[in-house]
């Protein structure tokens, strides 16, 4: 249950919630109430999806690029980091829908929401769990982390109107010190775990 919770609180945060919440209100500027919704479960289940794949090839793919856990532990959070950074300086790299309109996959659920550093954190993750009932609970608590980023989106008029831009900003610029302070832990787990190997 503890590895439950705590694999759930942090991929909810890497999932960065609120600034996908503040994109997605951008992309979808126009849309109607419903149509809004139906985009909401739409993203959820492409991201639920992407990282399901991203999971459980994880170790997979160490393996075939001959990449250590602790390097990529390392690399992953230096992303992480740079994200973080990112959302505590309000920097959004805001992009425009696509010409067609559709921007369930692109640019939503990727990179919006599954970004580099997602993307990283997901790849490490699924490499950690070797056992079969860790990698249940953290296949679980992916997904219920994605339910709850789904159900933010769902309600993404109600919070507007709620908070309001600058509540959403600040809610944004405080999930990137969390994951700044989460990338920080990363990076050190994988140098510390880099020298007790070479002692």
């Amino acid at each position: 249950m503890d590895l439950f919770l705590s694999l759930w609180l942090k991929l909810f945060f890497v999932l960065t919630p609120f600034f996908a919440l503040t994109m997605f209100l951008t992309l979808s500027e126009g849309y109607s109430p419903s149509q809004r919704q139906h985009l909401a479960c739409n993203v959820a289940l492409a991201v639920s999806v992407i990282c399901l794949i991203l999971f459980f090839l994880g170790g997979r793919l160490f393996i075939l690029f001959g990449i250590t856990l602790d390097s990529f532990r390392v690399g992953a959070g230096i992303l992480l980091m740079l994200s973080g950074i990112n959302l505590v300086q309000g920097r959004s790299g805001a992009m425009n829908a696509p010409e067609g309109g559709g921007i369930t996959v692109v640019p939503l659920a990727i990179p919006i929401i599954v970004g580099p550093a997602t993307i990283g954190i997901l790849l490490v993750k699924g490499a950690e769990l070797s056992e079969a009932a860790e990698k249940l609970s953290g296949c679980l608590a992916m997904l219920a982390a994605v339910f709850c980023m789904g159900l933010v989106l769902l309600s993404a008029d109600v919070i507007q109107k709620m908070l309001g831009d600058k509540g959403i900003a600040v809610l944004s610029r405080l999930t990137g010190l969390i994951l700044t302070a989460m990338a920080a832990q990363m990076i050190m787990i994988g140098i510390q775990s880099f020298f007790n190997l070479a002692v």
